[in-house]
This record gives structure tokens, sequence and C-alpha cells, in this order.
């Protein structure tokens, strides 16, 4: 009987424990759970990738319950320069924009702004009556004919989180005039209103919601509608909302769509390794390069235009992990979050990954074929110059490691060979 008593104050002590608001550096890995020895597996890996020309540099954060257990630095910033790589560098996060956007917009929806159900017409009327692509001319898309018909539905707010509406990246009228939007940032004075209402005009690739097929997850410029509403319903700019309601509660102060001149300077090289036996070659789109630095600034791509630090990141992910709070300072509920991490696409599939997406994540399955040793129940996502986080609630753990390739051959290897570094090393 004292035994139960003792393991039940030990269980509810431990469940009682506030969640961490600031990070602190673990003494040693083991105190966060952590073997010492093949947590240094990270390092002979990635510094294993500069070595061999197969990556510019990577910068890495994990933390377990608040304790950090790695976050270091390898290789140059520039590689031409041979700058060493700082832990606080910038780096362009692309699609990792989406998950902090979700959040803006789902404080909105704490505060009874909107329903998830709502169709996003509501709020943005050019939505209103949408139509899905049948066929096109595939010799001349753009300028030849194409065919039409109505959507069975309109689209809702949470299709467009889901990645669930038919919107994709790459569309087959993408390069007609009337159509064409930036395809993920952009140096030129393009204003989010205007790029929306072009993009609203495209016919969808397939009807909202997941179909008799399965096939309901066409990954695309979804977020990006959703920065829009999320500046309608607040009368404000994107950048401006996402500062006040997320970045600058949680201290995340490196966090910009462009960076300020006295910062530009952390902003690190791009490159393009798109063919494995090819080497690192700095990339040609210069827009790529340097929309966060020069140009118009008037664009704020909520789907894939911030930059950002490792740490900054994670102070993100640990909000997430503390069921909304970090910094001292709630930005959601602890039922939002979990909401937020419930399958949203049914019996649909996250491409050949086996996984679900819920609101903003993909979240990691039992049959999973991407998330490997990370614990179903995991959520995760990436950039497309390759970075990428997880978030292990069972674990209490979060991990992230940041470079700026793109295209690269190796970004599967790069990403998911961390995790499993990481992973290896618990105890």
């Amino acid at each position: 009987m004292r035994f139960v008593l003792l393991f039940l104050f030990v269980t509810t002590t431990l469940l009682a424990q506030p969640r961490p608001q600031a990070f602190t550096t673990a003494r040693t890995p083991t105190e966060a759970g952590f073997s010492t020895g093949r947590l240094k597996r990270i390092d002979t890996f990635l510094q294993g990738l500069v070595d061999q020309g197969m990556a510019p540099n990577a910068v890495t954060f994990v933390a377990r319950r608040g304790k950090v257990v790695h976050y270091k630095a390898f290789g140059y910033s520039n590689l031409e320069k041979k700058t060493p790589l700082k832990r606080d560098d910038i780096y362009r996060i692309a699609s990792q924009s989406k998950a902090i956007t979700t959040v803006a917009l789902m404080t909105l929806f704490e505060e009874e702004r909107f329903l998830l159900d709502d169709p996003i017409s509501k709020y943005i009327p050019a939505f209103k009556n949408p139509r899905v692509l049948v066929q096109y001319d595939r010799k001349n898309p753009t300028g030849g004919s194409y065919e039409t018909r109505p959507a069975r539905s309109e689209i809702t707010i949470r299709q467009l989180l889901s990645h669930n509406a038919g919107i994709p990246y790459e569309h087959p009228l993408d390069q007609r005039p009337e159509f064409t939007v930036p395809f993920f940032n952009s140096t030129a004075p393009d204003k989010l209103e205007d790029v929306i209402n072009r993009l609203a005009a495209r016919p969808l690739l397939n009807d909202p919601g997941t179909d008799s097929t399965g096939k309901g997850f066409v990954y695309g410029l979804n977020t990006d509608i959703i920065g829009r509403l999320v500046e309608v319903l607040t009368n404000q700019p994107l950048d401006v909302v996402l500062r006040e309601r997320v970045l600058d509660p949680l201290g995340m102060a490196d966090t910009y769509f462009y960076l300020p001149p006295g910062k530009a300077s952390r902003l690190v090289e791009l490159y393009d390794k798109g063919n494995a036996d090819k080497p690192l070659v700095l990339h040609p789109n210069k827009t790529y390069r340097q929309y966060a630095v020069s140009g118009a600034r008037t664009y704020f791509s909520g789907g894939a235009g911030l930059v950002s630090t490792v740490e900054d990141y994670a102070r993100f992910c640990q909000m997430l992990l503390n069921g909304g709070t970090f910094n001292n300072r709630r930005i959601l509920g602890r039922k939002t979050v979990e909401m937020m991490v419930r399958n949203q696409i049914g019996a649909a599939e996250v491409w050949d990954r086996r996984d679900k997406f819920g609101l903003g994540f993909q979240l990691i399955t039992e049959g999973t074929h991407y998330g490997d040793q990370a614990t179903p129940g995991a959520y995760t996502w990436g950039g497309m110059y390759c970075s990428e986080f997880t978030i292990d609630p069972k674990e209490e753990l979060i991990l992230l490691v940041f470079t700026n390739v793109q295209p690269y051959a190796h970004y599967s290897d790069f990403v998911r060979k961390f995790r499993t570094a990481v992973y290896q090393a618990l105890e």
C-alpha cells in the first residue's frame, strides 16, 4: 500500500510540474536522459557532411524538458569567404513559416472571430463559387483553352489549414498572366491582398475536402491565404500581427519577413545541390537569395516568407510542447494545441509518408514511412531550403536542424538522419 501511495505521489508531482518557460543548458546530457557518448554521433554526422561538401553548414537545437543538450554550429555561413557559422546566424525557414502563421490565426479563433468550417469567401469574397480545372491545353498552358466546372462546395478555413482545399503550389495554369502569383517570396512591390485575389481566380485541382479516392492532401499556397485572412480579421498587416501575437511574446527577436539593416549580415548564403554528384554552388535565383534583405519589402508570405534563427524557432516549438505557453506568456490554450495536432485529412495521407496532417503540422503515425523513431503523435514540418523541426510530446522533446540548400538531393537524408542521431541517443 505504501508503494502504491508513493507511486501516486511521484506521478502526480511529475504531472503537476510547471512547463519550462526558459531554456537551460543541461549540466550533462545524462541529466536530460541522453547518452553522452551516443549524442556525439550528431557531431560526427553533421561535420562529416560539411567536410565532404554535402552541406555548407548546419545548426542544431535539441532540448528535453527544457534542458538543452545539443546547440551547435557546423561549417560556414558563406563558403566562398570561409565565414564560420555562428549559432545565431539567420536562415530562410520557408514553409516553417506556416506553423507561425497558423498559430497567429488560432489566437483569433480563440477570440471567437471565426469558426473553422466557415467558408473562406465569408471573409475574402474573391473565393466565392470556386471552380475545378477539368482539362487544359497541355501544349500551350500559358495561352491555350481550358475547361472548369463548379466545385462541389466552398473552401473552408479548416481545409486551408490542413492543405485539403485543392490549392497547389505548382499549377498547370500558373504562368497565365491572370493567375501568376509569387511562388514563395518576392522582391517586387507585391501586396498580399492583390496576390490572394489573383490566386482565388485560379481553378482548383480537385474539390475541397477529401474525396472518395482519399486524395485530399494537396500541398500549396493555402497558408498564404490564411495570412491574408489574419489581415482581414485584424485590419493589420500580417507582419505586425505576427510580431504582436507570437514573436514578441515568445522573445523571437530574430524572426522577420524582412531583416533590418543591422541584422542583414547574419543571413546565411543560399546554395544549390540538386544533383548528388555535383558540388555545392551559389543559388542562381537572386530572389530566393536576397528577398529578406533587398527589394520592395512589401509582400508578407505567411506560407514561406520568414527568416529566423534556430533558437528563435525552438522557442516557438517549446511553446507548442508546453501546451501553448513559453517565456511566461500564454499564446494558445492547451485544448487548442491539442485540436491542432489531430488528424484533419481523413483517409488521405501526406504524400508517400503514411502520415496525417493537422492544422499546420504533419502528424507522425504508427505506420509512418518518414518519422522513423519519432513517437506516434509527434509532429513535424520543414522548409524547402532544408530546415526541419520535430516536437515529441511523449518524450518531452524538441529537435531542430537548419541549413540553406535548394534544391538539395540529400534533403531527406539530412533531416531524417539527424533525427535518427537524436533519438538513438535517448537512454
